[in-house]
């Protein structure tokens, strides 16, 4: 529509809203000035607040939307609303001054708009809201039997016969002009079944709009909740009739402005916040009521005369009941609002789904996706500790950010990006969030394991090279080189043996200095890979020997020491043996350089399925700005290496514990001998 053509649309639609307006208002100003005997008992009709709402609401809905069909049934059905009060109560200001006729022709009037007016704003607008569109071309068939009963009731109110004495309720019979009287033994009947057969076609309207909102995507089941259940409401004060008009009038006025957000600002309000919590809470306490007021009344009676015990047992009951109802309406409800993606708990199965069929390399990517779509945002990343961060989507400048956790323990963070085109309500995003967290925090914390082992496996494979490239280095260079001498020298010796003996003694003297270091070359490689002390006098006396000489050269009156040994320790692991070792020399490094002790305990114990070496000393402990260096590094790193623990505290008493947790199990320790063997066997 051009600009001319949408000013032309405004202006109508402005003029059909004041006529209206001034219509409702007129008739409220004749109304109060009726006679008692002709004045309507029910001060206000649905039709008042009709005649005023959906007039101004559908001109204001025409003014931004001229080409919506919506927008203009607004303004037609509210104009013969408006019309059809006016023509009421001029009907009854007629009657009362004795105008009969012009009362029987208002009358005429005052039906036929209701009708037409009723047809509009029942059926047609509830039908096309909020894009204009039927819910599908099947339900024209609906629009064409509903316009028939309107047309048929608007009839019928048209020919109405004289009606009999005894239904009269004013003081005199309104003739009416167009009254057919071979009508008069059926009219009745005829009317209540046409009046019956409009509340189908409206509930038929409300059936449609609902299973419109059941296939619709979630941003449009946004925008059709807000007529959906305002429509709703209105049917249910329809179907009670005239003893709830209060609220029928004022619920009526609210229909058109949920039209009016569900068609130009529907993003704006979280109507799927207030349905959510609005079917919940009624469902709760229908629930919870029926429990309460079954329980008590079978309580009462089973026992009879104590309606104390009654009384408890209902609330006990329905308090037994309140939570495991509130999840499953709140899970209904979800998944009426936004389909399969908004129950938390169907994301959660498909998460979990999804993660056993993804790479492992991949499951942390599968995860963040789940989440954008189940959150309905423009981005969502998990950054993990560690370095490692999966993105999808755009999270902006400043997501929103949450912990991630597993069993106590941070693990990364949660990074939530804008609401996208289908945003949810918060109230159902927190709820997701609430579901999915532990399961991201899960695989967050799998991915970080995945990492740390990735760089373990780096970390053993790169010193594991580096110790071949000295092990080759050192024989080449050192063992090699002297073996080579050796050879020559054997071979000098064997040819100067019978012409120069003296000669060849003196080179058997060389041979066998050149022996002597290739044994010591040979003991130094050897040390390199296990420390001797430990095949020589076993782990325990290997580590009292160690404290005792480390602490002696520290301090000329020495450090107390004592080694407390419980359990076998004959058949632990090399690799535990070792590191053990390493750990107990690199603590009592500690205490002689740092603590300033007079005595050192030691404790080697072997209990189910651990080894525990224990450090504990006197002395001054450890300070309030102390960071680990690199000999506490290296004690953590070597019970890790091992899927072992290590911790460094502080006494209560004062002094420093250190800690060390390794495991002794059978596999490691028939690893342990076949590596004791292959060591004795080189170092023999």
């Amino acid at each position: 529509m051009d600009g001319g053509g949408a000013a032309w649309a405004r202006v109508i639609a402005w003029g059909v809203a004041v006529v209206s307006l001034v219509a409702v208002v007129v008739a409220f100003l004749v109304q109060a000035r009726l006679p008692e005997v002709w004045r309507p008992s029910i001060p206000a009709t649905p039709d008042h607040a009709a005649g005023l709402a959906f007039p101004l609401v559908g001109a204001f809905v025409v003014a931004r939307r001229p080409r919506l069909v919506v927008g203009w049934l607004m303004c037609a059905g509210g104009l013969f609303a408006g019309l059809s009060v006016l023509a009421g109560m001029l009907m009854f200001q007629a009657a009362g001054a004795g105008s009969m006729e012009t009362a029987g022709v208002l009358r005429i009037v005052a039906g036929t708009t209701w009708a037409f007016g009723g047809g509009i704003l029942a059926v047609l607008v509830p039908l096309l809201a909020p894009d204009g569109r039927l819910p599908s071309p099947r339900w024209r068939a609906l629009v064409a039997v509903s316009m028939t009963v309107f047309a048929t009731l608007a009839f019928l109110l048209a020919v109405r016969p004289k009606p009999a004495p005894g239904a009269l309720r004013r003081p005199a019979v309104i003739p009416n002009p167009l009254k057919i009287e071979a009508l008069a033994p059926v009219h009745l009947q005829l009317y209540e079944a046409a009046y019956l057969a409009m509340e189908v076609c409206v509930v038929a309207t409300l059936i449609a709009l609902a299973t419109r909102f059941r296939r619709a995507d979630p941003a449009m089941r946004r925008q059709i909740a807000w007529p959906l259940v305002t429509f709703a409401v209105y049917i249910v004060f329809l179907l009670l009739g005239d003893d709830y008009w209060a609220p029928a009038v004022f619920w009526t006025a609210l229909i058109p402005v949920a039209l009016m957000v569900s068609i130009l600002r529907y993003r704006l309000f979280g109507i799927d916040t207030v349905v959510s919590r609005a079917f919940v809470a009624a469902g709760l306490i229908a629930a919870v009521s029926g429990v309460y007021f079954g329980v008590g009344a079978v309580s009462s009676l089973l026992v009879a005369g104590y309606h104390q015990v009654a009384g408890l047992a209902a609330a006990l009951f329905a308090g037994a009941f309140f939570q495991p109802m509130r999840r499953l309406l709140q899970r209904a409800v979800d998944r009426l609002m936004y389909g399969p993606v908004g129950d938390p708990r169907l994301l959660a199965e498909r998460l979990t789904q999804e993660v056993r069929r993804a790479d492992p390399a991949e499951a942390l990517g599968v995860v963040v996706e789940v989440v954008r779509d189940g959150l309905a945002v423009d981005g969502a990343a998990v950054r993990v500790s560690g370095g490692l961060s999966v993105e999808s989507g755009d999270v902006g400048a400043s997501p929103r950010e949450i912990a991630l956790v597993w069993h106590g323990e941070p693990v990364g963070r949660l990074l939530i990006g804008r609401p996208g085109a289908r945003r949810f309500a918060a109230a159902h995003d927190e709820r997701v969030i609430a579901t999915l967290l532990p399961y991201v925090a899960d695989v967050a914390h799998a991915a970080r394991m995945a990492a740390d082992l990735q760089r373990s496996r780096e970390r053993i494979l790169a010193a594991r090279e580096e110790e071949r490239r000295r092990l080759r280095r050192d024989l080449h260079d050192g063992l090699g080189q002297t073996l080579g001498a050796m050879a020559m020298t054997i071979n000098i010796a064997r040819i100067s043996i019978k012409r120069a003996p003296s000669t060849a003694d003196d080179l058997l003297k060389d041979l066998h200095s050149g022996m002597e270091a290739v044994t010591g070359d040979i003991r130094e490689l050897v040390y390199g890979l296990r420390p001797p002390a430990l095949d020589d006098l076993g782990l325990a006396q290997a580590v009292r020997q160690l404290a005792e000489a480390t602490l002696t050269r520290a301090d000329e009156e020495g450090t107390a020491v004592e080694v407390v040994v419980d359990g076998e320790l004959g058949d632990l692991p090399a690799a535990v043996e070792v590191a053990a070792y390493r750990i107990a020399q690199e603590a009592v490094t500690n205490v002689r350089r740092h603590a300033r002790a007079s005595s050192v305990r030691i404790a080697l114990v072997r209990e189910a399925g651990q080894f525990v070496v224990s450090v504990e000393d006197d002395g001054v402990g450890l300070r309030q700005d102390c960071r680990a260096g690199v000999g506490t590094s290296s004690m953590r790193e070597r019970a890790a290496e091992l899927g072992g623990s290590c911790f460094v505290t502080s006494r209560p008493g004062g002094g420093t514990r250190v800690e060390a947790k390794l495991p002794a199990t059978a596999p490691l320790a028939e690893a342990g001998r076949t590596v004791r063997g292959a060591v004795a066997s080189a170092r023999d």
